[in-house]
């Protein structure tokens, strides 16, 4: 198509390294010139009438029933139940980067794309796949991981997955990670690497030293000549809570944006774990190319591209979702709520820290180092977690889920203070039982 050739030669000249990172199927996409841009025309112009758009309207406002609009008198109906442009409300858009800035120091004077409203992470994350995702193409992530990423990857796409050890120590294996990027972009131009903190199932944040090798060791393999695209998924962004040692309290996207020419950002966030509206369904997709000169053009290529793929795939996110969050961004108390929040988090978290690690329950299970988010994740000795996890919801009728061989990941976000130590009490009896 001639729209995708025009960007495609665009992304040529702004920067080669990137475009030469797309897949067969990111670079035939483009965003057409069709309905919604003649609508977008029309919106600007039409001062008289305008018959473009595919809703019904009343009186100038879309038509509603009152059955629906009666659960949101808060909200205008143009709000609620219009559709929503493909890439997002650009207000939302805007203030999701200010909110960016504010909590990244990292990124202030660095060049990167305005986010993109997705469908969540998930959506996201596809939308990445579908951009610089090909059959055979290699993904590098730490074994401990989110089996989302295999079912989209390599299931749907037809990735290799390749895993280096998560931990090394009491910290991130920074070391292996450096070796295992190294030794898969052997013979490879391009590899992808996906970087999950705070990490699910885990819990954890690298320490601002850490944070630094992970960077020096994409730095490095660039240098070399491979083209990176480094996805960073900050689900659970925010939720910081230093147990055992401080941690990093930015998102590495910071650091990595404008780094190398021969890397590309991508920062997968959202609002659904952050302002705990998980069932709306709203994430954001941001793109910080490697080289600061030419990262405006890339942004806007990968925008229109982006959006094509939005709309050939669920045409735009729900536009009732991202104008509640549009509006609560916008509260003046949402600072103090969210604080409220991530402290009975912290709260939650630091007696797990406690319990978990309390001597008499050595016999029974390692605990992995954790430091943030929702979770933490523990090694069963002597028995297999898929066992216990049975065992547990069998005779003590206690949910967990078993992340691995011994594995086991328990969510304390779900968890009030007086039910952790019954919970690891009745662990313990478990694994004893079935040693």
């Amino acid at each position: 198509n001639p729209l995708a050739v025009e960007l495609n030669e665009r992304l040529t000249a702004a920067s080669p390294q990137v475009a030469s990172m797309l897949s067969a199927l990111g670079r035939r996409l483009y965003f057409p010139k069709g309905i919604l841009t003649q609508s977008a025309e029309a919106k600007e112009k039409a001062h008289r009438f305008n018959a473009t758009i595919g809703i019904a309207t009343e009186d100038g406002a879309p038509m509603y029933l009152p059955s629906v609009m009666s659960h949101l008198s808060d909200i205008d109906p143009g709000r609620a139940l219009n559709y929503a442009p493909p890439a997002g409300q650009m207000a939302l858009r805007e203030r999701w980067r200010d909110k960016m800035l504010a909590e990244n120091p990292s990124l202030r004077g660095k060049r990167f794309g305005l986010p993109i409203v997705t469908a969540a992470i998930t959506h996201g994350l596809s939308l990445v796949g579908d951009l610089f995702v090909d059959p055979g193409d290699l993904l590098l992530l730490p074994d401990k991981l989110w089996g989302n990423y295999r079912l989209t990857y390599s299931v749907r796409m037809g990735a290799e997955i390749a895993t280096f050890p998560f931990y090394e120590g009491e910290g991130f294996a920074t070391r292996a990670f450096a070796e295992a990027l190294a030794q898969h972009a052997q013979g490879r131009e391009k590899v992808l690497v996906l970087l999950n903190f705070p990490n699910n199932p885990t819990g954890y944040v690298p320490t601002d030293a850490e944070g630094d090798a992970l960077i020096e060791a994409l730095r490095a393999q660039a240098e070399r000549g491979t083209k990176i695209v480094a996805l960073f998924d900050d689900a659970y962004f925010g939720l910081f809570y230093h147990l055992g040692r401080p941690s990093m309290t930015e998102s590495l996207f910071g650091r990595a944006a404008n780094l190398h020419p021969n890397l590309l950002a991508v920062r997968l966030d959202g609002a659904t774990k952050e302002l705990f509206v998980w069932g709306l369904r709203c994430g954001f997709l941001t793109f910080g190319p490697g080289d600061a000169g030419g990262a405006d053009e890339v942004c806007q290529v990968l925008d229109a591209k982006v959006r094509g793929a939005i709309r050939s795939g669920i045409s735009n996110s729900p536009q009732l979702s991202q104008s509640i969050i549009d509006l609560a961004l916008a509260s003046s108390s949402i600072d103090d709520e969210r604080k409220q929040k991530r402290e009975t988090l912290r709260a939650r978290a630091e007696r797990v820290y406690e319990v978990a690690n309390a001597p008499r329950f050595r016999e029974s299970w390692n605990v992995y180092p954790f430091n943030s988010g929702y979770f933490m994740c523990l090694e069963t000795r002597g028995v297999s977690a898929e066992a216990v996890r049975v065992h547990l919801l069998d005779a003590f009728g206690i949910g967990t889920i078993a992340a691995g061989e011994n594995d086991l990941r328990i969510a304390f976000s779900c968890l009030e203070l007086d039910q952790i130590e019954p919970l690891f009490e009745a662990l313990h009896r478990a694994i004893q039982e079935l040693l």
